[in-house]
């Protein structure tokens, strides 16, 4: 019987990449110079600090212009909120999203038992799998998905048939 798994997952070597391009540029601007701002990446997290509100929200767009630039999606990071730091200083710290939760497994199971397909569509830990009778369905289940904003970056893999 076909099926396909429905996946959230990012290449952390490219978010490494993208990162360290980011340094490299805010290293090399003029408008950091003599400023304190810094990125630093650990497995689960991002921290993000900066001279002021508008040196950490250049640095966001910085960052996220490499991540799309290496095709990392921006809807894997959650931003915290922003907090002040010694001597004025500013910084964040984004959680680096990895697989599907709970919450939006149970709302891709409802959005393709809404669009009555005929596939079945099961959570399994964080992910979901897709099973059906023909490949027309579940590639049908596919475009349904990508047309819709779920907040979340999936990927569709493990296709068999």
């Amino acid at each position: 019987m076909p099926s396909f798994d429905i996946v959230s997952k990012v290449d952390f070597q490219e978010v490494d990449n993208a990162v360290n391009q980011a340094i490299k540029e805010i290293t090399q601007r003029y408008d950091f110079k003599g400023t304190t701002n810094e990125i630093t990446l650990d497995k689960e997290h991002l921290n993000i600090q900066a001279a002021d509100d508008y040196k950490l929200q250049a640095i966001k767009d910085i960052l996220i212009a490499k991540l799309v630039r290496r095709q990392v999606s921006t809807k894997c990071f959650n931003y915290g909120k922003e907090e002040t730091a010694s001597a004025g200083a500013v910084r964040v710290k984004a959680t680096i999203v990895q697989g599907i939760s709970k919450e939006k497994g149970k709302e891709i199971v409802k959005l393709i038992k809404e669009a009555k397909l005929k596939v079945q569509a099961q959570i399994m830990e964080d992910q979901v799998r897709v099973t059906g009778k023909k490949i027309d369905d579940l590639q049908e289940v596919m475009q349904l998905l990508k047309g819709k904003d779920l907040d979340v970056e999936l990927q569709f893999e493990n296709m068999r048939s």
